[in-house]
């Protein structure tokens, strides 16, 4: 019998004791960074889809935002000799050797949504998270020099314990400073891609910065919490929002006028990949090691097409 299950949680006795399934000619695993995010969710059904189309065993482990437990999680699937691991990050340093591990078990790696720099993984699987990260912030420059009359404040509510996410903040910087806008970077606040936390994060970080005039938001916690910051302090007239990941929130700021672009990925898009990737790896076929998965910048202009993810 076919299953896919999803391992929530960070207690190694309990989750591995589960086991896999016996019948299965080959089981792959997906260890996420959390389930609260929709975006890694949307990886969770991307890769199950394609699971299940390739006839293959999927497991899900919920690594909870604990970088360590996705260490122990690659450590115990390669003591279970699993056919192949997908990876999504916290540490993208910290997680190497267990990926060098996985590689000398002869268990191929590959990594979703964030690059391992430097790894043993055998691809990766995702977006330029500093290139997308220009986009957005050329595109903001843009909007700032229309609209704005070339002069703004911005505010950044980030994860700073992500790679990616500090990433997508550097290149923004970067298509900033290039621009010519005057455009003044006030604080960078931590939301470690926790929606509670990032809210907490964002309302200090309005408070500290009454005058403030726009919010960037790096990953889809921080857009929660920066929307949800901006409508609770009624703010949506004088504050512009840019940033990461399309929720239900952010769609209807857009619709209103306030949220102003959102970069757009494609996580079950990736799941899919993945999976694909390391079937055709056991079939003895090989992979380019990067394999790109386009993004959006969302807008007013084109919403509407994205809005049916959320009904």
């Amino acid at each position: 019998m076919r299953l896919s299950r999803i391992l929530a949680g960070c207690a190694l006795a309990s989750v591995f004791a589960v086991g896999l399934s016996p019948a299965s000619a080959e089981t792959f695993a997906l260890i996420n960074i959390n389930q609260q995010a929709l975006f890694f969710n949307q990886i969770n059904d991307g890769a199950t889809a394609a699971a299940k189309a390739a006839g293959v065993d999927l497991v899900i482990y919920n690594a909870n935002n604990v970088p360590s437990a996705q260490n122990d999680a690659i450590e115990n699937y390669i003591t279970q000799k699993v056919d192949g691991i997908i990876l999504v990050a916290i540490d993208v340093n910290g997680v190497k050797p267990a990926i060098t591990a996985a590689k000398a078990a002869g268990i191929p790696v590959i990594a979703i949504d964030a690059q391992i720099p430097g790894g043993d993984n055998v691809a990766f699987v995702g977006v330029d998270n500093t290139k997308a990260g220009e986009d957005i912030g050329k595109f903001y420059a843009d909007y700032v020099k229309a609209k704005m009359s070339g002069k703004a404040t911005v505010g950044v509510v980030g994860a700073l314990n992500s790679f990616i996410q500090n990433q997508r903040l550097d290149g923004f910087k970067k298509a900033v400073a290039a621009s010519g806008a005057d455009v003044t970077f006030l604080d960078t606040v931590d939301g470690q891609n926790v929606q509670d936390v990032a809210l907490s994060a964002s309302e200090n970080l309005m408070t500290a910065n009454p005058t403030m005039s726009t919010l960037y938001a790096t990953g889809e916690p921080a857009l929660i919490g920066a929307v949800s910051a901006v409508t609770a302090q009624s703010h949506t007239d004088s504050v512009k929002v840019f940033g990461w990941d399309l929720t239900k929130q952010a769609v209807q700021g857009i619709e209103e006028g306030w949220v102003i672009a959102v970069v757009q990925q494609d996580p079950a898009g990736e799941g899919k990949a993945a999976v694909e990737a390391l079937k055709t790896l056991k079939k003895g076929g090989k992979v380019d090691p990067i394999i790109n998965v386009p993004v959006t910048i969302v807008t007013k202009d084109n919403v509407a097409s994205f809005k049916s993810m959320f009904q």
